[in-house]
């Protein structure tokens, strides 16, 4: 009896044990090359076991399952656990959701854990990783700045290159950009990749140039340039060999980073800097010259201001000209020739202003200075232009042109001054005030506005109140203002492309309710499909604004412009349409 009793108590305490099953994480804050471990664990044999997606993650290994199970006096203990090796895709806070068993008829889920993914850190290599006397893998992104304390608008380069030994690279993809905030940036155009043989840190190794980089700091003081960071597959040597005596090797995946780099910029001198100064740097050359100086009356001038030379080129303005009031100027015609190398920006910039003179005479456009910082001296520097004068031969002059008009306004005046079209009645008695429409309609306005101001206010209060909403409409009109911008620089290839690219994400965080963060090409496509969204519009959406981002620096022609821009109207007009 006694022995029934102890199975009978063990049997009730085993259904009585509460079922537990949570996820834990080797750690909440990792960096973009860093690997995370999570291990979902269970005191009870479940069934069917459901993983979450991992989104935002890439599944490295697993899962790999344990079980264990001891009799501790008299107590019985039982664990499973399910483990995954996973690498973060993209930096910020991403959620690991739910995962769920079954056990007794009923569904147990973990709760969700949230991860916050940051640049890619530094990590130190293990010297137990290769076996003694192998040779050591190198595998190193390195970010080589030409200069780290520049002056402001001083042009400094980036060259993000890749060093490799004993190890075989193969295809790799970008998991975080390089950001240049405070920075006018151009990417130099690399059109084929060059293997090249050297060394890094004295051991011999190979290299390749990834990206190039022209910035122009425009702050001064420290600032920073997020790393770039890339997955790269690879093929290793093993510590095994195969039957004839060769290495074996194995593929896999890492990831490096170029690390954050931080540039101090050191801001233009105070001292000695001219009025006329407006942010030139660089060495450049100034001239003024008109189209002619001998005009007959009716004709016009066109007047040249242009810099040419080598500095900051797009990034200051030109001196206005000064002419007198009986020449009139219209506002001028902007030019760019401008050319980006590693060396910085260089050509010509120019504005040409038309010019029409109203009266007879003789008239002085006064000199014109153009100031600029000249980088090899360390100094500010002045170009003034020569007076031009502008000699118009035939025309009225100023006095005969004022004569003229009085003698026409007083014609005018006297013409009819003794006869009058109209009569106007005043009547002698005045219509009490109490019984005007006036005072009828002061008197029952209040009655009309002060509702009207209620539901205005009230409607007011909704629409604040209405953050989604809110946020919804600002990036309609987001997307219709860049839209409407991108057409106005169909002729000028860069901004049109960032018009563009903010256009189309503008319009997706409309559509989809969703952030910058979430904006991965996987997850619009996931989320253009669930909304009924035609596959083959999706594609053609996701490829237009992954070509944005090349288009911007590859050479491009007025007509495949054009069409990217019909292409982009048609595909967000199908959206509109199919988007429930």
């Amino acid at each position: 009896m006694k022995r029934y009793l102890i199975l009978f108590l063990i049997t009730f305490q085993g259904l009585m044990a509460q079922v537990q099953f949570e996820a834990r994480v080797s750690k909440n804050t990792l960096g973009l090359n860093e690997r995370l471990r999570i291990d979902f664990i269970m005191n009870v044999d479940g069934d069917n076991f459901e993983q979450p997606s991992f989104d935002g993650f890439k599944m490295v290994a697993g899962p790999s399952q344990q079980i264990s199970q001891s009799w501790i006096n008299g107590r019985s203990s039982f664990q499973k656990i399910y483990s995954y090796i996973l690498q973060p895709e993209r930096k910020g806070a991403i959620t690991i959701k739910q995962a769920a068993i079954e056990f007794n008829g009923q569904v147990y889920k973990t709760n969700p854990i949230k991860v916050t993914v940051t640049n890619a850190v530094a990590q130190e290599r293990d010297p137990n990783d290769r076996p003694p006397g192998s040779p050591d893998e190198l595998l190193e992104l390195v970010a080589e700045i030409s200069k780290t304390n520049p002056y402001l608008n001083e042009p400094i380069t980036v060259v993000y290159k890749l060093y490799f030994n004993n190890i075989g690279v193969n295809r790799f993809k970008e998991l975080a950009k390089p950001k240049y905030n405070d920075f006018w940036n151009q990417n130099i155009a690399i059109k084929q990749l060059q293997i090249e043989e050297g060394s890094y840190k004295g051991q011999r190794c190979y290299s390749v140039i990834l990206m190039k980089t022209v910035l122009y700091p425009q702050k001064s003081g420290r600032l920073t340039i997020d790393p770039l960071s890339l997955d790269i597959e690879v093929e290793m040597a093993s510590n095994r060999r195969d039957m004839f005596g060769q290495m074996i090797t194995t593929e896999g995946n890492k990831v490096v980073s170029a690390g954050a780099k931080t540039i101090n910029v050191k801001p233009l001198p105070e001292t000695g800097k001219p009025e006329s100064f407006t942010g030139a740097v660089g060495r450049f050359n100034f001239t003024v010259t008109p189209s002619k100086t001998t005009l007959k009356n009716g004709e016009g001038l066109d007047l040249i201001v242009s810099a040419q030379g080598t500095g900051n080129m797009k990034l200051f303005t030109l001196p206005k000209p000064v002419v007198p009031n009986a020449l009139e100027m219209y506002d001028p015609v902007h030019d760019e020739q401008v050319t980006t190398s590693l060396n910085g920006m260089s050509g010509r910039i120019t504005d040409k202003y038309t010019i029409v003179p109203q009266y007879r005479g003789k008239y002085a456009i006064k000199p014109m200075q153009f100031s600029y910082f000249d980088l090899s001296t360390g100094s500010y520097k002045t170009i003034t232009s020569k007076e031009i004068m502008i000699d118009v031969l035939d025309g009225p002059t100023p006095a005969e042109a004022n004569t003229g008009a009085a003698k026409n306004v007083v014609a005018k005046a006297d013409q009819f001054k003794n006869i009058k079209s109209k009569t106007a009645l005043i009547p002698i008695e005045k219509k009490d005030f109490y019984d005007s429409n006036l005072y009828l309609g002061l008197l029952f306005a209040p009655f009309i506005i002060i509702p009207i101001i209620i539901l205005a206010r009230k409607k007011k209060e909704a629409m604040d109140s209405d953050v989604t909403g809110n946020r919804i409409r600002m990036n309609n009109k987001l997307a219709k203002k860049y839209l409407s911008q991108a057409k106005k620089h169909l002729n000028n290839k860069e901004p049109f492309y960032i018009a563009l690219e903010k256009a189309m994400h503008n319009f997706l965080k409309a559509k989809l309710h969703i952030e910058t963060s979430e904006m991965s090409k996987d997850n619009i496509r996931e989320l253009l499909l669930s909304r009924n969204a035609n596959a083959e519009t999706v594609q053609n959406f996701i490829a237009l604004t992954e070509n944005c981002e090349f288009a911007r620096y590859a050479p491009a022609s007025s007509a495949s412009i054009q069409q990217d821009y019909d292409k982009a109207v048609m595909i967000i007009s199908e959206l509109e349409k199919q988007i429930v």
